[in-house]
């Protein structure tokens, strides 16, 4: 069965129930418009979600990238003058 068919049916069942439950009086609000526009607005916050997730992995990776960079500019001015040293020892020998 194809998605469309899926889809058909499954708002044909939702059509059904709202009507039994208005002929029982309950409520008329449930139909397919209040169900997709359900689904739109889920859709919209879970997009929402999922950007704001990317957006938080983006700035943890920049603050990982600028502190490796620390790290390893930190790392060459100290070990900078101790390689200057060796390669003069080895210069001399």
């Amino acid at each position: 069965m194809n998605t469309k068919k899926l889809m058909n049916l499954a708002l044909e069942s939702v059509d059904s129930l709202g009507f039994q439950l208005d002929q029982m009086g309950i409520t008329n609000r449930l139909n397919r418009h209040n169900l997709a526009a359900f689904l739109m607005t889920e859709q919209k916050r879970l997009e929402g979600e999922w950007d704001s997730l990317q957006a938080k992995a983006d700035r943890r990776r920049v603050q990982l990238d600028q502190f490796s960079q620390l790290i390893e500019s930190r790392a060459g001015a100290l070990l900078g003058p101790v390689r200057n040293r060796l390669d003069r020892l080895r210069t001399s020998q």
